[in-house]
């Protein structure tokens, strides 16, 4: 569960002198040619912060040779750089490799009197080493997924700053975001995976909460006329200017999304009514075309959630859709008759 290479070293010095009563132990992580002795818990001072050639070191024995080694009088034995040893207290010590295939480090374990290790010592500290690769793999894992997220946060900085003031609230939701691109990339609305995963959330929350919701679903009208006299880079406009119209009328915690096309839908809660949503919405407008310029024309229906179980996100966006059509087949009929 370490998620630090300090929190693995603590664990791995401690765990490797208490399971076969050393008086010390080491961590020792191998550094390109050599060995570095990254941590220890011991009666005495080691070698901890210093590094040795991996060919002179019984650590780098052990993970050049892929295999432990078990050694009852260090001063009997070459492998052993005894000038090294002579000024601490070691007598005896066994040295296992840290992944068998391909060793990344070493766990030594030391005594002070001569002692011969067992071989149950033995298999008990060549499974702390396991562990240990396990752990140290999840470490890398852990810090390539941060950089993944950081780098994708750099990108989406403007997107999610909204997310971000949501944090404490929606820190799984943004994660989602963040690493499964759930945005649509022309407007920076949720895009529909992003709607479905976040509005059903918020609508099972609100029926907790006894609060009611609604839901908005709104076609961008004479988009396609856009684009055929003035090209898609017009249309795009449109689009856009509709997304910061919506983002601006609702809140950071209402799901606001483009479905595609020209179909933008906003799932709201807390909300006293429709008829205050569609105020706010037509003074946005108005707002809009006073400062552009711009001309921007939203055919929009709302239905409202009456709490009931059966009636899900599926039926909302339904009765929205057709409630929108409907007006949109009034104002058509309306501007005939004009």
């Amino acid at each position: 569960m370490s998620r630090s290479l300090d929190a693995i070293a603590d664990v791995v010095r401690h765990a490797a002198r208490e399971l076969v009563g050393a008086d010390g132990a080491t961590f020792v992580l191998r550094d390109g040619e050599q060995c570095f002795y990254k941590d220890e818990d011991a009666i005495c001072p080691l070698w901890k912060g210093q590094r040795f050639p991996l060919h002179t070191c019984i650590s780098g024995w052990a993970m050049l040779n892929r295999q432990a080694t078990v050694i009852e009088d260090i001063y009997l034995d070459a492998r052993i750089p005894h000038a090294a040893y002579r000024p601490t207290f070691v007598k005896s010590l066994v040295m296992v490799p840290i992944r068998i295939l391909d060793p990344i480090g070493a766990i030594g374990t030391y005594w002070a009197s001569p002692h011969r290790a067992t071989a149950s010592q033995v298999e008990m500290l060549q499974a702390l080493a396991d562990a240990t690769s396990v752990a140290l793999e999840n470490v890398q894992m852990y810090a390539e997924l941060e950089r993944r997220v950081e780098e994708r946060t750099a990108q989406l900085a403007e997107i999610n700053q909204r997310l971000q003031e949501e944090v404490a609230v929606r820190e799984q939701t943004e994660q989602a975001v963040r690493q499964l691109s759930l945005t649509d990339e022309l407007t920076g609305l949720y895009n529909r995976r992003g709607f479905l995963l976040l509005a059903e959330r918020e609508l099972t929350s609100a029926r907790r909460r006894q609060s009611r919701s609604l839901l908005l679903y709104a076609d961008l009208d004479y988009l396609k006329l856009a684009n055929d006299r003035f090209g898609h880079a017009a249309g795009d406009a449109m689009l856009v200017d509709a997304a910061n119209v919506l983002k601006s009328v609702f809140r950071a915690t209402d799901v606001v999304a483009r479905l595609g096309g020209d179909e933008f839908v906003v799932l709201a809660c807390d909300y006293d009514s429709s008829e205050e949503v569609r105020q706010r919405l037509d003074k946005a407008m108005d707002e809009f075309h006073r400062r552009s310029g711009r001309q921007l024309s939203l055919s929009v229906g709302v239905a409202e959630s009456s709490l009931q179980e059966g009636e899900g996100l599926e039926h909302l966006l339904t009765q929205a859709d057709a409630a929108m059509y409907a007006n949109k087949c009034a104002r058509r009929s309306l501007q005939a008759m004009v």
